[in-house]
């Protein structure tokens, strides 16, 4: 067989094989299951510092983009190693005529693949998307990519073996119509495979997170407590789990003298705390819409964590979700009674895109913190770090004062002659845990100010609901600003030393156009 003849073949069956390993690993996310498709981002955006990951983000236009360029990337990059693979394979193959042994191809292309998969992505694998237990989920990750590659390497070695012709005699026909007919033939088996891969692909993207992932409320339609379809959503996840709380359970482990795992039933069994809490991301802009409103229940994070009875040198607690995402809070925050483990939102068990079975709830604290589909507790040092805050997140964590103006839109026209009664203002504040005890207007770009109307108080740990009436004596551009005082006495103001990647800190302004 010459070495044309060779690549030509390898190539073909690496392709076809590459189908065959795509195929496989679309159907196990299908069906919950982590593979290199969903989790390779989630390794490698730890790597990428937030101003380079921002500046990515609004190059592509948003999150949800990086992460639909992120699996096809993946996907595309499958596709052309597996060939470049089977190219090489060919080549090797050329030099020996007798059949590859099949212990030395699984060596090459499944141990030695299992090998390096499991050391670069090792953090990673304990990702499950129904709930299994970080170990076990481990476990079910390799194994799933194990059969994947092991699929390549038998579709490999079969297709390569289809491809080739005999030689006659001295004289060996290169490229005959026999070769032509199983490139045909072997072509579209693999058209036949793709066609199922992208039936996968769809069904897994109409699971996807694309439909809600950065879901905002602002403007009219903010109410005391947000709905819990409308409450802001953002993920990682190119698709978030649906946890089957058969197979989930919660461990406490770590730093502590008793570690324990629960079953959701006898979590529910504890005294439950109800609670009124706000949470904001992190890159909520002034104007932004990523802050929500919710009652939740569940217990106490201490009533664990005593139990637990956590070592003199514990620091800081460390969860995990189910989807491989971490983070920490100091163990002081976290003994807290009003820092909970929560399982209802809003009188109904929590959303499966809200964290059900459970999630962490960490008044004054940004969203990030709030840990969904909490899986393990870990009690651990004081330099333990989570997914974002080793991205380079922070250091600062606990939401500054905010408020918001929602009523009127942004380069409203109001005309003198045509009001009938004055321009109702109104909007948000959130003081973190420190609830709100004032909300002042300027009319005037912040050179005067007027009290604001509390008609809403949700509490220390939960947004105030603010409003005025203003009818404009003359015409004009109006600049609009807010501001607050919190519970013990801050006025919100610009923060020109904080970091920009502890989240924004400043005075919503809004622009109105009065004519005569």
């Amino acid at each position: 067989m010459s070495r044309t003849k060779a690549t030509f073949c390898g190539l073909l069956a690496g392709l076809i094989a590459a189908i065959v390993l795509t195929t496989a690993m679309l159907l196990l996310a299908v069906m919950g299951v982590a593979t290199p498709l969903v989790i390779i981002g989630d390794r490698l955006s730890v790597f990428i510092p937030p101003g380079p990951f921002l500046s990515l983000m609004g190059k592509l236009g948003g999150y949800n983009h990086l992460k639909q360029l992120g699996v096809g990337s993946t996907i595309a990059g499958q596709l052309l190693v597996g060939a470049i693979g089977g190219a090489v394979f060919g080549l090797f193959a050329r030099r020996k005529p007798a059949q590859p042994s099949a212990f030395s191809t699984i060596s090459i292309f499944v141990v030695v693949a299992i090998v390096a998969f499991a050391v670069a992505l090792w953090p990673v694998l304990g990702t499950s998307y129904v709930g299994l237990p970080v170990e076990a989920a481990r476990l079910v990750t390799l194994v799933g990519f194990a059969l994947c590659v092991f699929l390549f390497e038998r579709t490999l070695v079969a297709s390569f073996q289809f491809l080739k012709t005999r030689n006659l005699g001295k004289q060996q026909y290169e490229f005959s119509p026999a070769i032509g007919r199983r490139a045909f033939v072997l072509s579209a088996i693999g058209i036949a495979i793709a066609g199922g891969g992208i039936a996968l692909a769809r069904k897994l993207y109409r699971a996807a997170t694309f439909s809600y992932d950065g879901t905002q409320y602002k403007g009219r339609i903010v109410e005391p407590i947000t709905p819990n379809e409308l409450f802001y959503c953002v993920t990682k996840n190119v698709v978030d789990p649906k946890v089957n709380v058969d197979l989930w359970h919660l461990e406490v482990n770590g730093l502590v003298q008793n570690r324990a795992a629960w079953r959701f039933q006898d979590l529910v069994g504890f005294p439950a705390r109800e609670q009124q809490t706000t949470l904001m991301c992190i890159s909520n802009g002034l104007d932004a819409g990523l802050i929500s409103n919710a009652i939740w229940k569940g217990i106490p994070l201490r009533d664990l964590l005593d139990q637990a009875v956590p070592l003199s040198n514990a620091a800081r607690v460390r969860f995990h979700g189910v989807d491989n995402y971490t983070d920490t809070i100091p163990l002081e925050k976290a003994m807290k009674p009003t820092t909970l483990l929560a399982y209802d939102m809003n009188g109904v068990r929590l959303p499966h895109r809200h964290g059900y079975p459970l999630r962490l709830i960490v008044p004054g604290y940004f969203g990030e913190k709030h840990v969904k589909w909490l899986t393990r507790i870990e009690v651990t040092h004081a330099a333990a770090k989570g997914f974002y805050e080793a991205q380079g997140w922070g250091p600062d964590f606990i939401t500054p004062t905010r408020s918001r103006i929602d009523v009127p839109d942004y380069d409203s026209r109001f005309s003198i002659g045509e009001l009938q009664q004055p321009i109702e203002v109104k909007g948000i504040a959130y003081g973190g845990d420190r609830g709100i005890s004032r909300v002042e207007l300027s009319f005037d770009g912040g050179k005067s100010w007027r009290d604001a109307e509390i008609y809403y108080s949700g509490g220390d740990l939960a947004w105030s609901l603010w409003k005025m009436e203003w009818k404009p004596d003359v015409a004009g551009d109006f600049v609009l600003a807010v501001r607050a005082t919190d519970g013990e006495g801050d006025v919100q103001e610009w923060y020109e030393d904080r970091g920009s990647f502890s989240g924004v800190a400043g005075l919503h302004q809004t622009v109105v156009h009065v004519t005569a």
